[in-house]
């Protein structure tokens, strides 16, 4: 599908300060990981690829053309590095699957005459909650 050493090779890690657990451990280690990776300057995909994947990821790439993500799941650096990876490399899959075509089916007739039945009936009981005309 692609070539995932090249696509490693194109990201590029920033590190910050991550709040949560850690006590005071958390002040003074960079845990927080920021992935970034410029989708038009790759060189793993094709110009259609890039295409469908700019379509498919335009609500998480900004105006410079830039994907990021940010993980400060766990207390390590290295974690959040692979739960990084991880989860940019399943973003990218799923994007570059190709959509089923819908395949566009009518109720049977069996289901029509259920319907059509069960809309009688219910018609009927609301029919008999009336008064009586006299």
């Amino acid at each position: 599908m692609f070539d995932k050493e090249a696509l490693l090779r194109e990201l590029e890690f920033q590190f910050a300060l991550s709040g949560g657990p850690g006590g005071q451990h958390v002040n003074k280690t960079e845990t927080k990981v920021i992935l970034i990776w410029n989708l038009q300057k790759s060189i793993v995909f094709s110009a259609s690829q890039k295409k469908q994947l700019q379509e498919r990821l335009a609500s998480k790439i900004n105006s410079e053309g830039l994907l990021k993500f940010k993980v400060s799941k766990t207390r390590s650096q290295h974690q959040n590095k692979k739960i990084a990876i991880l989860n940019f490399e399943d973003l990218v899959k799923k994007a570059l699957q190709k959509k089923k075509k819908r395949i566009k089916t009518k109720p049977s007739r069996s289901a029509k005459l259920k319907r059509l039945q069960k809309k009688k009936k219910h018609s009927e009981k609301k029919a008999n909650r009336q008064k009586p005309e006299l």
